[in-house]
Parts: C-alpha cells; sequence; structure tokens
C-alpha cells in the first residue's frame, strides 16, 4: 500500500502545474485585468512586454502620456506595455473602474491594464517578486513609474527607475534591440 501511494504522489506530481519560478520566465504570470479577469503574459509570448507600476496621483503620473506613445510606436513591432496600477506608495485612490476611466479619459491610454496590485513587500504580486530576484533588489520597484523590460522569450532584461522617462534613448534602445527591423 505504501509502494502504491507513493507512486501515485509521484504521478500527481508530474501532472500538477508547476509554480513559477525563475527559469520559467514572465510567461508564467497572470495579473488581474482591470476590467476584470485574467491578464496572462503568456499571452504575449515571442514579443517584449514593457511592465510599469503606476498611479494616478504622483509627481511622474505624466509619464502615462510616454507609455501611450511608446505603445503606439513599437505596438505593431511587437512591444507590449503594461501598466499596472498599484496604492504601495499611497498615490493611487479609488475604484479600477475610476483608474481607467482616469487613464482613458486624461491620457487616452489603451494598452493592457492590469488591477490595482501590490508590486513590493510582503503582498507583492509573484511578477514583481520575481523581476525582483531576477534583475535585484536595486531593480524596485522603489516608487511609481518604475520600468521592467521583458524579452519575447520571457526573461527580465533591464529596469529602469521613476526618473527615466519612457522617450528616453536608454529605454527605446533596449526596446528596438528587442524588435525586428522596421
Amino acid at each position: 500500500m505504501r509502494d502504491m501511494l507513493a507512486g501515485l504522489a509521484g504521478l500527481l506530481m508530474l501532472i500538477a502545474p508547476a509554480p513559477a519560478t525563475a527559469a520559467q520566465g514572465a510567461h508564467t504570470f497572470t495579473l488581474e485585468a482591470i476590467e476584470g479577469g485574467p491578464l496572462p503574459l503568456a499571452q504575449w509570448q515571442g514579443r517584449p512586454i514593457l511592465v510599469v507600476n503606476t498611479a494616478s496621483f504622483c509627481g511622474f503620473t505624466d509619464q502615462y502620456a510616454g507609455l501611450q506613445e511608446l505603445w503606439q510606436r513599437y505596438r505593431d513591432r511587437g512591444l507590449v506595455v503594461v501598466g499596472v496600477p498599484s496604492n504601495d506608495f499611497n498615490q493611487e485612490t479609488g475604484t479600477s473602474a475610476d483608474i481607467k476611466t482616469f487613464c482613458e479619459v486624461n491620457f487616452a491610454i489603451d494598452f493592457p491594464l492590469a488591477d490595482k496590485t501590490h508590486v513590493r513587500g510582503p503582498d507583492s504580486h509573484p511578477l514583481f517578486a520575481w523581476l525582483r530576484e531576477e534583475l535585484g533588489e536595486s531593480a524596485g520597484p522603489r516608487w511609481n513609474f518604475y520600468k521592467f523590460l521583458i524579452d519575447p522569450q520571457g526573461e527580465a532584461v533591464a529596469a529602469w527607475p521613476s526618473q527615466v522617462r519612457p522617450d528616453s534613448r536608454e529605454i527605446t534602445q533596449a526596446i528596438e534591440a528587442l524588435l525586428p527591423p522596421s
């Protein structure tokens, strides 16, 4: 009986989904979409993804405009921009509907947005914990509008702090290096 149970346990381990690990990459993570429902990063496998923790009432909020410009400039070549609103720095209020309306009305945002998400601390979404593990604790986020670049294979390749604007040369060069030629 003990051998049969051990065999069954081994079989269950083979068919049970493994938890996301650094070796599996970013495509194993799923956020909650701002409209509700899952927002799996796997849907963009083969494309670079720029993940940005955002906030509506921050000194860097105007960077939404730059993120929208990046999205418009590079989306036809494959870039995906994903905004992840967070109140971890006490600058995001209201409901998901309020956040979505704010982004659409003030910045004409049409790139994917996640629901309000923890990006630091013990309640941090596993994606952000993984990004810190991959890029080092100094990768942040230490404030709103930290930017994380994930390559088409799902590897974390770069991070930039809030002060680095979305249209900066260092960000656009890193993105262009991951895109097919135009």
